[in-house]
C-alpha cells in the first residue's frame, strides 16, 4: 500500500507540475479577472454578475495580450508586452513550486532555491510560449519567409 501512495503522490505532483507549465501565460488575465470579479462584487453586482465581468475582463486581457504581441514589429515593445505576462507567471511558479517543496524538503534554504528555480522556469515557459501567438512570417509580397521562395533553376522559364 505504501508503494501506491508513493507512485500517486509522484503522478500527482508531475500532474500539478504539467498544470503549471501549461496555464502560465494565463496568470496575467486570471489576475486580471479576478481583481475585476472582486472589484464588481463589492460594488454590488452580485455574483453572477462579478462572475462574468471576471471571465470578460480575463479574456479581454488575454485577447488584447496576443494581439497586441502579434501586430507590434519592434522588439522592444514585444518584450515589455512578453514580460508583462512572464512576471505574474513567475510569481505564482514561484508560490507553487515553494509549496511543493514543503512536502519533502525540510531546509528552508533549500526550499527558497528550488522555488527560485521554479519561477524562473515557470516565468521562461510563459516567455516562450507568448512567441506562439506570433504569425509565421510574411513577406512584402505576400509569400511565405525565405525557404518558401521556388528555385529558378528547377523551373522551365528560369
Amino acid at each position: 500500500m505504501l508503494v501506491v501512495g508513493i507512485v500517486l503522490s509522484v503522478f500527482g505532483i508531475g500532474f500539478f507540475c504539467w498544470l503549471l507549465f501549461t496555464l502560465a501565460v494565463y496568470a496575467l488575465p486570471f489576475f486580471a479577472g479576478l481583481t475585476a470579479g472582486l472589484a464588481a462584487f463589492h460594488s454590488g453586482s452580485g455574483v453572477i454578475g462579478a462572475l462574468v465581468v471576471g471571465v470578460l475582463a480575463g479574456g479581454a486581457t488575454l485577447a488584447i495580450g496576443q494581439i497586441a504581441f502579434a501586430t507590434v514589429r519592434t522588439p522592444l515593445i514585444r518584450a515589455a508586452i512578453a514580460l508583462l505576462f512572464a512576471v505574474p507567471a513567475a510569481i505564482a511558479g514561484y508560490h507553487a513550486t515553494f509549496g511543493l517543496a514543503h512536502i519533502g524538503i525540510p531546509s528552508e534554504a533549500w526550499r527558497e532555491a528550488f522555488a527560485i528555480v521554479g519561477a524562473v522556469l515557470v516565468g521562461g515557459t510563459a516567455w516562450a510560449r507568448m512567441s506562439l501567438f506570433v504569425p509565421p512570417y510574411v513577406d512584402r509580397r505576400g509569400a511565405g519567409g525565405p525557404a518558401s521562395f521556388p528555385l529558378a533553376g528547377a523551373t522551365r522559364d528560369g
